[in-house]
């Protein structure tokens, strides 16, 4: 889905117990102040680190424990920052969340996130920043192989899956990267065409990144999740 301005966030938040915006949330921090107002609590990475870690988290979703009656906005600044331990510490809050409380994710990579995350989630992405336009933050080749994953036949597809299994370098680090590529490619020829079997391979893309993240077969994932 798109949106036009970042002071629509709050509204387009409110629908929903979960969204993910990919913006670039440092230079915008100012207008979401603005849009917020006293309605949102932010979470950004350490300045040190550059992350946002499990401990940080926690600290952060324990705010959500008040008894609130007005809509309630936990916001994190630059998601992508949060490692896998974060991530699933954030996701248990989703489990039962209240009516009036809303999680937001702000991220320029929504498909640096984990693939539970995103199958959770609303995606938006800013208009006026060409979002759907800009291309994966990823090199161009690997950009390429995720291109051809995705429209790959069975032919084409127990190829790549045979040359990502056999990389001399981290081969499961690269698929990884590769099937998040595609996975953020997909979402935005969702949006930008509407086309409904782009959702069906949507979810085939993830469910591939879950299995490989979980030491699964890579050629046999790539193939099976896929065909």
């Amino acid at each position: 889905m798109f949106f036009n301005s970042l002071a629509e966030l709050p509204a387009l938040a409110r629908k929903t117990n979960f969204a993910i915006f990919a913006i670039n949330p440092f230079k915008a921090k100012i207008e979401l102040n603005k849009a917020f107002k006293s309605s949102a609590l932010f979470l950004e990475p350490d300045e040190k680190t550059g992350k946002i870690s499990v401990e940080m988290v926690r600290d952060f979703t324990n705010k959500t424990l008040t008894t609130e009656t007005t809509d309630r906005f936990f916001v994190v600044l630059n998601a992508e920052t949060m490692n896998d331990s974060a991530e699933n510490a954030f996701l248990k809050n989703l489990e039962e969340p209240k009516n009036n409380h809303h999680f937001v994710l702000l991220t320029k990579t929504p498909s640096a996130l984990l693939p539970t995350i995103l199958s959770r989630a609303q995606v938006f992405f800013l208009k006026e920043t060409d979002g759907l336009k800009r291309p994966v933050e990823v090199s161009e080749k690997t950009r390429t192989l995720a291109r051809e994953l995705l429209v790959a036949d069975s032919k084409k597809l127990i190829a790549i899956a045979s040359d990502l299994a056999k990389k001399k370098d981290n081969p499961r680090g690269y698929a990884l990267e590769v099937v998040g590529a595609a996975i953020e490619i997909t979402y935005k020829s969702y949006f930008a065409t509407g086309q409904e079997n782009l959702l069906k391979k949507l979810k085939k893309f993830l469910a591939l990144y879950e299995n490989l993240e979980k030491n699964g077969h890579i050629k046999l994932h790539i193939v099976a999740d896929m065909l």
